[in-house]
């Protein structure tokens, strides 16, 4: 007889639906409490790597500062300068250097500004250039380079000496060195005030009488109180020059010479004593009565 009620089929053996749902949340969870727990400590970590930085910068600060401030004095004493070696001086003092220097006892080597040195020295008229240097760990070492004297300027009544660029070296009075050309007719305002037209007229003045010089001996006198008529005079014979250049006409005067019989340079007057360079192409040779 039929069974009155079917039989259900068996379901396949598997696992059923939702059977691992508990256990898989569990360990999700558990990942992520893992992770923010590791993402807190890695925060946590670089929070107090950089607070150990600081503290570690601000303590090497403090340790620097304290430094400092102790061996400050030591330092001092370790670099004081005991010697102040002066180099190319012959019209000038070593004195005179140190004193433009103005050094104070005790003062140490670190605390030297060679530019400012440097000013200070050169500020003296006899002094052209200066090389100042610290020598580690007790010397101060300058070289001075000096202007040369070129010639000794007549200015109203008073004779100064200057080098070769007009720079007044010393004020002579009523002195005089006959073994210098001599510039006159210059301004004693524009010389003492460094003017630079009466500059020129004395770097003009010189530069002729090293041209006459190489050519005549004696003294040359130089008048450059109008600088485009230069007049020169040596031994009794006068050149007057025009707004050419001096190197040019004395050039043009050379070519000639051999053929200037009469003139005579024996400071007497005789013969002719007058040679004018003023003319392009042209030598005038005069007499003067």
């Amino acid at each position: 007889m039929r069974s009155f009620f079917k039989r259900r089929r068996p379901r396949p053996a598997g696992p059923r639906n939702n059977q691992w749902r508990g256990s898989r949340a569990g360990q999700v969870m558990n990942q992520h409490a893992e992770a923010r727990r590791a993402k807190t400590v890695a925060k946590w970590g670089n929070l107090m790597r950089w607070s150990g930085l600081m503290a570690g910068a601000v303590f090497i600060g403090w340790v620097v500062m304290m430094g400092v401030k102790h061996s400050g004095p030591m330092l001092q004493r370790l670099l004081k300068i005991k010697a102040v070696t002066v180099e190319g001086v012959q019209h000038i003092t070593k004195q005179d250097v140190i004193d433009l220097v103005g050094l104070q006892p005790g003062t140490p080597l670190h605390h030297i500004v060679a530019p400012v040195i440097k000013k200070q020295v050169e500020s003296h008229p006899w002094v052209k250039e200066a090389v100042v240097t610290r020598v580690p760990f007790h010397e101060l070492r300058i070289a001075v380079i000096e202007r040369k004297p070129a010639a000794i300027i007549r200015a109203g009544s008073e004779n100064f000496l200057s080098d070769e660029g007009g720079h007044v070296l010393a004020r002579f009075g009523q002195a005089d060195d006959d073994t210098l050309p001599m510039v006159i007719g210059v301004d004693p305002i524009g010389l003492l005030r460094g003017d630079g037209g009466v500059r020129q007229a004395i770097m003009s003045g010189i530069e002729l009488a090293k041209l006459v010089g190489h050519t005549y001996e004696g003294r040359l006198q130089v008048n450059a109180a109008n600088p485009s008529n230069l007049v020169a005079s040596v031994r009794g014979v006068l050149f007057q020059f025009g707004e050419e250049a001096v190197g040019d006409q004395w050039e043009r005067f050379q070519r000639v010479k051999p053929t200037l019989k009469t003139l005579n340079f024996d400071g007497q007057g005789r013969g002719a004593n007058e040679v004018d360079l003023r003319y392009e192409n042209r030598v005038i040779v005069r007499e003067r009565g």
